[in-house]
């Protein structure tokens, strides 16, 4: 890739033919129902083939990141019943790979696949909500047509943040385990894209990709609210010459609003569950049953749901909760 090495230290190197997939938790609160069904079922399509789960802490954002917050997670995963293949270490928290990220960003400024971007919120915002024929966080790519001294101007008053560059016609396809075939043609709905933040802080897209090579990843499991960052992330696999992982985007939960599950729909985390006398298998088996697993929600725990875990019986619409939810 870049000449620096992006192993994981304790990371047992992948063996040819086992799959390894992820449990990749942010340490911005506790875990919530979503994510603990979105781990189980990564989990699951690992234990199921025989396959090796490795866990890290996606800690790239540290101003959102609670105190102890990582050491909460791996309580709630063990309490829950789900194992992973890797010892833990800080090498495992993406705080401690900033270097890395960093390294490779130089590189890649350095090979020409990137620009400085100097847009404001509100210029972005103009721009993302212009006729473009596309939506969300699209950038038509303005300051990549800056001028030398542009740039130099511009650069004085504020720092700027890194675009990877997505030339016209770069349309990626691919094939998710779960949503069927994805063609995305990123030179219309993304645009370029910031692999680094103003603030110096590397881009998710891109540290992602680099861990994913880094840990072997072949398997990537994980709520469909993420699907639309799988083309990127394909790109810039593609980009340091690596094989991207088999995706699999699973419906999420969400709360009696429509929306996703947050702290606003009640006692969903894990923690207030289990401080309220509800167990693990009974929580295990709800989600089970949420999606498709079981027909009921009969206590369990993840092995027993191991023997005939298909991705195929994974229910294809989200779930809609909220506070009443009757656990046994």
């Amino acid at each position: 890739m870049n000449g620096h090495d992006i192993s994981f230290n304790g990371l047992h190197r992948p063996v040819p033919g086992v799959p390894r997939g992820r449990l990749a938790p942010s340490p911005t609160g506790y875990l919530h129902l979503g994510n603990a069904r979105s781990f189980l079922l990564a989990w699951l399509q690992m234990r199921s083939v025989g396959g090796e789960i490795v866990l890290r802490i996606e800690d790239l954002d540290q101003a959102r990141a609670v105190p102890d917050g990582a050491r909460r997670i791996v309580q709630d995963l063990e309490w829950l019943g789900l194992d992973w293949d890797n010892e833990l270490s800080p090498d495992f928290a993406q705080s401690n790979r900033m270097s890395i990220y960093r390294d490779t960003i130089s590189s890649l400024k350095d090979r020409g696949r990137l620009y400085e971007c100097f847009c404001s919120r509100r210029e972005l915002r103009e721009i993302a909500s212009a006729p473009h024929g596309s939506a969300g966080d699209y950038y038509d790519g303005s300051c990549r047509r800056l001028t030398p001294e542009e740039r130099l101007e511009r650069r004085a008053a504020k720092e700027p943040a890194l675009r990877f560059i997505v030339p016209a016609g770069t349309i990626v396809t691919f094939t998710d385990l779960v949503a069927g075939i994805v063609r995305d043609d990123l030179s219309r709905t993304t645009g370029d894209f910031i692999v680094a933040r103003a603030d110096g802080v590397p881009g998710y897209q891109l540290a992602v990709v680099l861990d994913d090579i880094a840990m072997g990843i072949t398997h990537v499991l994980r709520g469909n609210d993420l699907l639309a960052s799988t083309p990127r992330q394909i790109l810039l696999h593609r980009t340091f010459n690596a094989e991207p992982p088999a995706y699999a985007h699973v419906p999420l939960i969400l709360g009696a609003d429509g929306t996703r599950l947050a702290k606003r729909h009640g006692s969903v985390s894990l923690a207030e569950l289990r401080g309220a006398g509800v167990s693990a298998a009974s929580i295990v088996g709800w989600l089970a049953s949420s999606c498709g697993l079981r027909p009921t929600p009969a206590p369990c725990m993840p092995d027993d749901l191991v023997e005939g875990f298909n991705l195929a019986s994974i229910v294809r619409s989200p779930t809609a909760t909220d506070r009443e939810i009757a656990f046994r």
